[in-house]
């Protein structure tokens, strides 16, 4: 059945009229515990959910939605191995990567946990050379930096999570991520660097992205200036992919290539060998730690009943923004300067997962998905944006996202960040009137604006992969029961296919033949580049 003629979207159309007048400070001041009812915890992160426009009854009827689009069903179906990639004919098992070694998921009859920790463990064992100094360069000098070269998934990932666990890394590796086909990326990454101590971990399931493999080949074309011998290759690049043969052909020995899989997406990839310059920075145990964290939450997911479920809750409440409120956008606002890179990382996972216009069968979709993520870590943010968020005239619902204990002892500054953080979300939600005097109007704020808080105990690997599959599972939630593919990207293609014909025309004399503005701007660069 078409989602917007479901029972449940039915009355939730007529439920968001209902709710039309209804103020925040109305939902708190009816039941004095309201805070503490609509809050939730799971091994230590907490969801207050409370300052939401939304009442038991808007709850009640997300639930039943989420129980006609059969959301249970889709879960066990991740969860178990079913082709729920319809596109491409693929299981989407993210989960499996940070499954207990004990546990059996098969794919074509093979049980992939095994293949999984097969490569865990050479990960393992190889970021313990490098850590120790038992691994050489070429020249015989231990590894002082390394550099991630991929894109997409095979850079936001890793580089993401580095920024949140520096405190936990290596004070002898200095770690590095390029990712950007423009030549200042990598040119300012690899200054200062000293080819003889720098290993490069170049990831690319295909090993023909042509981001990666442009870097790629300028980082070898670097690193052999100064060396000279081609066999150095084999001392200074490792690979992460899955073809063996374009690997073997760079230089790379197909015994330092780190496998992942084809149902493994690369947003969803961190906790594979796509991980491993991660796992370089911060060690095993800590890399395995933050697998756990992300497994107990694919638990909690799994198993929580909807009302309890961290995940669930945040996806019902998307829909609810999105579809009955035609809320565009999504800001993540996280108040650790750690978590920085968080929303870029967030803006690939939920705008390429859910950003999708047809159902599973290719038929247009007459309602709203992916609104656009984005977001800055506070207090930043609130020297930027906040204005709108405040008066402005879009509603923008918002994840607030804390940690309650700090890695350093400066008491006061975190006092401040997290009263800041408290006092924007009290603001947001409840505002206050200025109703006199000559700025009457202009120092009006109307509240009602709503908001979401998350509380990490302390940043850690184990947190970390708590937050990171919270969001993995909420997308979920919520493209199930918009009935679309979440796990499919073919709205990156097309751009790529047009680039190679246009980067033809622009190194060579052939005519360039597009519209009149393409043309026109094609011209302009080829006169620039003579």
């Amino acid at each position: 059945m078409n989602l917007a003629e479901t029972a449940a979207w039915t009355k939730l159309r007529t439920h968001r009229g209902d709710l039309r007048e209804t103020r925040l400070r109305e939902l708190f001041d009816r039941e004095p515990g309201h805070g503490p009812a609509m809050t939730i915890e799971h091994s230590g992160l907490v969801l207050d959910y409370s300052k939401n426009l939304l009442t038991a009854e808007t709850l009640d009827l997300l639930i039943e939605l989420a129980d006609e689009r059969e959301l249970g069903t889709g879960i066990r179906a991740m969860f178990t191995g079913e082709a729920i990639n319809t596109t491409e004919q693929r299981p989407a098992l993210h989960t499996a990567l940070r499954a207990p070694a004990a546990r059996s998921i098969e794919v074509g009859g093979r049980n992939v946990v095994t293949d999984i920790r097969t490569v865990l463990d050479r990960m393992s064992a190889f970021a313990e050379r490098v850590r120790s100094g038992q691994w050489r360069g070429a020249t015989g000098a231990p590894i002082r930096a390394v550099v991630n070269i991929g894109i997409g998934g095979s850079d936001l990932g890793p580089a993401m999570a580095y920024q949140a666990l520096r405190e936990f890394a290596s004070e002898t590796l200095d770690v590095r991520f390029v990712a950007n086909i423009d030549g200042h990326d990598i040119s300012r990454t690899l200054h200062h660097l000293d080819p003889a101590t720098t290993l490069f971990v170049v990831s690319s399931k295909t090993f023909t992205t042509i981001e990666t493999l442009t870097n790629a080949r300028t980082a070898r074309e670097w690193l052999l200036a100064a060396l000279d011998e081609p066999a150095a290759i084999a001392r200074h690049f490792v690979a992460v992919s899955t073809n063996a043969r374009e690997v073997a052909a760079f230089g790379i020995d197909p015994a330092n290539m780190f496998e992942f899989w084809d149902w493994v997406g690369g947003r969803y990839s961190l906790h594979s060998a796509i991980g491993l310059s991660l796992m370089l920075a911060i060690g095993p145990d800590n890399f395995r730690g933050m697998l756990a964290g992300a497994h107990s939450i694919d638990e909690h997911f799994r198993t929580a009943p909807p009302r309890q479920n961290i995940p669930i809750l945040l996806g019902l409440i998307g829909v609810w923004y999105r579809n009955f409120w035609h809320a565009h956008t999504h800001a993540v606002l996280p108040y650790d300067q750690r978590l920085s890179r968080l929303p870029a990382y967030l803006q690939q996972l939920d705008m390429e997962s859910n950003g999708k216009s047809v159902d599973h069968q290719g038929n247009p979709i007459g309602y709203d998905t992916a609104p656009i993520v984005w977001g800055e870590p506070g207090t930043n943010g609130q020297h930027a944006f906040y204005q709108l968020l405040h008066q402005g005239t879009t509603t923008v619902p918002a994840d607030f996202i804390g940690v309650l204990r700090p890695r350093h002892d400066l008491t006061e500054h975190h006092d401040l960040l997290m009263a800041n953080l408290f006092a924007q979300t009290e603001a947001l939600a409840f505002g206050s009137a200025d109703d006199t005097g000559p700025l009457r109007g202009h120092r009006d704020f109307r509240g009602n604006r709503p908001s979401n808080t998350l509380l990490l105990r302390h940043l850690t690997p184990y947190t970390l992969g708590q937050l990171i599959a919270v969001y993995e599972h909420k997308i979920f939630t919520q493209g199930w029961i918009w009935g679309i593919n979440s796990f499919d990207q073919w709205g990156v293609e097309l751009g790529k296919v047009l680039a190679t014909k246009i980067y033809a025309e622009l190194t060579t004399d052939q005519p360039s033949a597009h519209d009149s503005s393409t043309t026109a701007l094609v011209n302009r660069y080829r006169h620039a580049r003579k």
